[in-house]
C-alpha cells in the first residue's frame, strides 16, 4: 500500500516555474513507477510524465517535453515534478500516481493516486 500527497501548486505567471512534490508512505514505494498526471476542467485525465522505479528513465508527453523534469529520491520516498516555462494551457489539478507497469500513460493502469494540487498559470 502507497499513500500519496501532493503539494507545491499555485499561481504563477506565464513562463514562470514552479516546482512539485509528491511525498509517499509506505514500504513499497522503491518498487513503483511513477507519474505525473493532470486534469483540466472538463477535459479528461492527461498523462504528463512519469519515471522508473529506480529513477533512471523518463517519459514525457509531448506537450511537456523539454519544459518539465520528473526525479525521484527513494530515499525519501519523494518524487518531484520541475516545471519551467509556463503556459496557461498548463493550467490543471496534478496528481501523482504510482503503478507496477513501465512504462505506463493510461491512467486507468494505475493504482494509487494524491488528491492532486492545483496549478494555475496566468497570462
Amino acid at each position: 500500500q502507497v499513500q500519496l500527497v501532493e503539494s507545491g501548486g499555485g499561481l504563477v505567471q506565464a513562463g514562470g516555474s514552479l516546482r512539485l512534490s509528491c511525498a509517499a508512505s509506505g514500504r513499497s514505494f522503491p518498487a513503483y513507477s511513477l507519474g505525473w498526471f493532470r486534469q483540466a476542467p472538463g477535459k479528461e485525465r492527461e498523462f504528463v510524465g512519469m519515471i522508473s522505479e529506480s529513477g533512471g528513465t523518463t517519459y514525457y508527453s509531448d506537450s511537456v517535453k523539454g519544459r518539465f523534469t520528473i526525479s525521484r529520491d527513494n530515499a525519501k520516498n519523494m518524487m518531484y515534478l520541475q516545471m519551467n516555462s509556463l503556459k496557461p494551457e498548463d493550467t490543471a489539478v496534478y496528481y501523482c500516481a504510482a503503478t507496477g507497469s513501465f512504462p505506463e500513460r493510461n491512467f486507468r493502469e494505475y493504482r494509487y493516486w494524491g488528491q492532486g494540487t492545483q496549478v494555475t498559470v496566468s497570462s
